[in-house]
């Protein structure tokens, strides 16, 4: 890129230049590298009208950038994202504008290569994987693909309110190449290795008395501290697993409501984000056969590192394109 032209990379763009499993490369190498997800900032958040605005700033050394993102509950019924936005970043050093992202493609691939990230170092390499998948929305999709980046899966079955768009993405995983794919209902979760869930609900989704000894559950639905798509029976008997205590603390219902009801402290979390990639050998449940729960709810530098993974493709892909001739013939 030549001048002060700032790199305008649409959805499509975002999609094709990064895939999942390189998402979660660029996640691993920043907390490897010794970044802090605790000394994160929060999220600046705005009740509009139509929703919600937030406010995404992180920094590194190298590197700067912020998300603007919209969530509008309303949208899907008039056939649009729930979530838009977008994402500026910059050189840090001068904090010139580099790259202008699409936020909404830039979340579906952040959100889910957090989710794989976790699940790479909280599940068995082998055998595959029974999974459970909650919500059939642009999240659902992707974390289809990026759990499929990271671990084979065996079987996936799909609960959601719309049968129709459950039997979609049930062909959908097998078009991917899923052996086994299917609708279910929540008690499915009894046979899962694997529970993700990736909805808008505000009260839990299925009976955690009910997941195995040993499965993992991952839950990526929410930031908000009075929603949650897992119930206190659930987090009092697993392993619990965050992207930052603060954050959790700060933002995860799923958390914040076991802990108001006094059925756990802060200390029953169990490790973090950066403990798994930096320490796995340290950071395994007390109990094997504990549940593992991994809750996130999605944060700055991680939008950051996976905007710079963008960002270094595009220039790449720049570099090698070919240069059309010219001149006399």
């Amino acid at each position: 890129m030549s001048g002060d032209r700032v790199r305008q990379l649409d959805a499509a763009a975002v999609a094709r230049l990064l895939t999942p499993a390189g998402a979660v490369e660029a996640l691993a190498d920043v907390l490897r590298a010794g970044l802090d997800p605790e000394a994160g900032r929060p999220r600046t958040a705005l009740p509009v009208p139509a929703g919600e605005l937030l406010l995404m700033p992180a920094a590194t050394g190298s590197w700067a950038g912020v998300k603007i993102a919209g969530v509008a509950p309303g949208n899907p019924a008039r056939g649009l994202p729930r979530i838009t936005g977008s994402y500026l970043l910059l050189d840090g050093p001068t904090l010139r504008p580099l790259a202008l992202l699409d936020g909404a493609a830039l979340t579906t691939l952040r959100t889910p290569a957090v989710s794989a990230l976790a699940i790479r170092h909280l599940t068995p390499s082998a055998p595959p994987l029974r999974m459970v998948l909650f919500g059939t929305g642009p999240q659902a999709y992707a974390h289809l693909d990026a759990v499929l980046a990271v671990r084979n899966v065996a079987e996936t079955v799909v609960v959601a309110r719309s049968p129709e768009r459950a039997r979609r993405l049930a062909a959908h995983a097998r078009a991917l190449g899923v052996p086994e794919a299917r609708t279910g209902d929540p008690g499915d979760v009894a046979g899962a290795d694997l529970v993700v869930c990736c909805t808008t609900a505000r009260t839990p989704l299925f009976d955690g008395r009910l997941v195995a000894p040993g499965a993992t559950v991952v839950a990526v639905g929410s930031h908000e501290p009075d929603a949650r798509e897992t119930d206190t029976a659930l987090v009092r008997r697993s392993a619990v697993y965050v992207e930052s205590r603060a954050a959790a603390l700060r933002e995860a219902g799923d958390l914040l409501m076991p802990l108001a009801e006094g059925a756990v402290g802060p200390e029953h979390v169990a490790g973090t984000l950066a403990d798994l990639v930096a320490r796995p050998e340290d950071t395994g449940p007390a109990d094997p056969a504990a549940p593992r729960l991994f809750k996130s709810v999605g944060m700055a530098w991680e939008d950051l590192a996976v905007a710079v993974a963008v960002h270094r493709a595009a220039a790449e892909e720049a570099v090698d394109a070919p240069v059309a001739s010219g001149g006399e013939t």
